[in-house]
């Protein structure tokens, strides 16, 4: 029977669409870790870690689509010129990055990144930033905090935001033939001195070290220019790569939908074959027991033990297995009813065979196909109902689930300030994975369902 579901389910279009989608969010699953840092995982929430990606940026293939935004820029030393001179005991350590500028916008941000040993004289940094116009801006020139040990690696970034830097470019307002005042730092430095827009071309910003003494070393220097576009699926406010939090809430939505729908339909297979074929008081009793557990109002007791009990996914999981087995029950226990008056039952019954063996040699096995169906059609309700208590913040706050991201975006306005790619991507996801567990559940349950099949027809 297995062999023939399957090779059912291979022959009918909508299974194919379905196990095909399955085999897609498996693929995805199982790579995950191979693509994707591990601690983005365990990071999600921590802002430091995503610190250095743009915020609340679109998907890098909207440039497509329309003015070519701003790309997100991050370098290292190793995409630096390195310059190093000494002068009366100084030595001057000049890491220059060039940046040929196209795009229509300007950076969101601009962050100079650097690290270095030093004692108690600490080297002075200078930021220039040679225009494409000839024009040179020096927007920073300070001793960086003093340390004390020579072994310890000082590390920090200096924003654009930083008052220095808009002291600094000040200075330059007879350069532009417009007020700069009131203009973001990353837009006077890229700014064509005409016109407020952006000035294309070859930008040269060099940080410069100033190291007085030989126990002073630069370890790294970095430049990070905040794009309005990055990644395939962007960012959000956090500065976290959407894309990250999707890959990651494929496993998880899985391992939820599958594992509340395996037991659920389990405890509800064996619950309803037990009080069908026991019959009578046993039937009566056990029925009046999953009756109590259907009436439940199931959202608002979900939220309630959320709240008492804590948010953690295995709970989440614990609380759906308990709602989510009664309907499986009451189908199967209707089906144990007929098959327990079938003559191999009640041969089995005058062979001596204990009520225990009867049901699980004889009587479940011949359910299966129906429960496989089952399963199937089961995940996607599990994965819903995690997405809707995730949705009003009472999910897991340390995973990133799909619900989750959808949480966070309703938190932050994110359809009423425009940032579809925010809601769209974890929504699709949601929508396609149940649409994949209902294609193969509606075939397998045509194929095990004869009676079905002979409605259909007619």
């Amino acid at each position: 029977m297995q062999k023939k579901l399957l090779l059912g389910l291979l022959r009918s279009r909508p299974g194919i669409i379905g196990v095909s989608i399955i085999g897609f969010l498996l693929l995805l699953s199982a790579v995950a870790p191979f693509i994707i840092p591990i601690e983005s995982y365990f990071l999600w929430n921590d802002p430091d870690y995503w610190i250095n990606n743009p915020k609340t940026a679109a998907p890098s293939w909207t440039n497509y689509f329309g003015p070519k935004e701003f790309e997100h820029v991050s370098l290292d030393r190793n995409d630096a010129k390195v310059i190093s001179e000494s002068s009366g005991g100084i030595r001057v350590d000049n890491y220059r990055f060039e940046i040929n500028m196209q795009a229509d916008s300007f950076p969101d941000d601009i962050m100079f990144l650097y690290s270095a040993k030093y004692g108690d004289i600490p080297p002075v940094l200078q930021i220039d930033i040679n225009r494409p116009d000839n024009n040179t801006f020096t927007v920073y020139y300070s001793s960086l905090p003093p340390s004390n040990n020579i072994n310890t690696t000082f590390s920090d970034r200096i924003f654009s935001t930083n008052e220095n830097i808009k002291e600094a470019l000040n200075q330059y307002q007879s350069f532009f033939n417009y007020s700069i005042s009131g203009l973001e730092p990353q837009v006077v430095i890229f700014s064509d001195t005409n016109n407020p827009n952006v000035l294309k071309g070859v930008y040269q910003i060099s940080e410069r070290f100033f190291l007085f003494d030989n126990h002073s070393s630069v370890e790294d220097a970095g430049l990070i220019l905040g794009g309005k576009v990055f990644g395939i699926v962007g960012t959000d406010d956090l500065r976290r790569d959407l894309a990250v939090g999707i890959i990651w809430g494929t496993p998880i939505a899985l391992f939820i939908g599958l594992t509340v729908s395996i037991f659920s339909i389990v405890i509800g297979l064996v619950y309803g074959v037990v009080a069908g074929y026991r019959g009578k008081r046993t039937d009566e009793s056990m029925m009046r027991v999953n009756d109590i557990f259907y009436a439940l109002p199931t959202l608002p007791l979900l939220i309630l033990l959320s709240i008492t009990f804590g948010r953690s996914i295995f709970l989440i999981i614990g609380f759906l297995l308990i709602f989510s087995w009664m309907g499986t029950a009451k189908v199967i226990r209707s089906i144990a009813l007929q098959t327990r008056n079938f003559q191999y039952v009640e041969a089995a019954k005058l062979m001596g065979q204990s009520d225990l063996k009867v049901i699980f040699k004889h009587i479940i096995p011949q359910l299966l196909p129906l429960t496989f169906a089952s399963i199937a059609i089961a995940v996607p309700a599990a994965i819903l109902t995690e997405a809707a208590l995730s949705f009003i913040g009472l999910g897991d706050p340390s995973l990133p689930t799909w619900g989750q991201i959808l949480h966070d975006a309703n938190t932050a306005d994110a359809a009423s300030r425009g940032i579809w790619w925010w809601i769209v991507p974890p929504g699709l996801m949601i929508a396609l994975t149940g649409l994949a567990f209902f294609l193969i559940g509606n075939t397998l349950d045509a194929i095990a369902n004869p009676l079905r099949n002979k409605n259909k027809r007619a």
